[in-house]
């Protein structure tokens, strides 16, 4: 079912100068745009940060691994179809777990990393506006 790992490294490493090596590089650059926009968002409605409510909420683990599978699922299809169009053009193969590991690695992966401290962030930037605007008054 799976190659080894040091077959699975060489060939993402393969795909870095292959064909269609552009995705390597656009489609994490999508989903850290989604997930900048999902962390600014959890920030205003005062959710906590992603990754960790994951692993801290039991009751929400479900719902909240969904939201974020949705919210990047365009890019993760694309990632896995262009994995297969890669597949077939440099190795005259598809491998279905190649594409769809490759398709988390590029899509999902990004998005879990960026979504949690985008959200901290925009909540600690927020608090530092809300702060200077009490202390100086509102702004005219």
């Amino acid at each position: 079912m799976f190659a080894d790992w040091p077959t699975l490294v060489n060939e993402f490493n393969n795909r870095l100068v292959g064909p269609l090596h552009l995705r390597m590089y656009m489609q994490p650059a999508m989903a850290t745009i989604l997930g900048i926009r999902d962390g600014v968002r959890d920030a205003e409605q005062n959710q906590p940060a992603y990754f960790w409510a994951i692993f801290t909420n039991p009751e929400q683990r479900g719902q909240l691994f969904k939201s974020g599978l949705r919210a990047v699922a365009k890019v993760l299809v694309l990632a896995v179809i262009l994995d297969s169009a890669y597949q077939f053009v440099a190795e005259h193969w598809f491998h279905l777990w190649e594409a769809v590991l490759v398709g988390l690695t590029l899509a999902f992966v990004p998005y879990l990393l960026i979504r949690g401290p985008t959200n901290r962030i925009a909540r600690w930037w927020s608090s530092r506006h809300h702060a200077q605007q009490s202390e100086y008054g509102a702004p005219r």
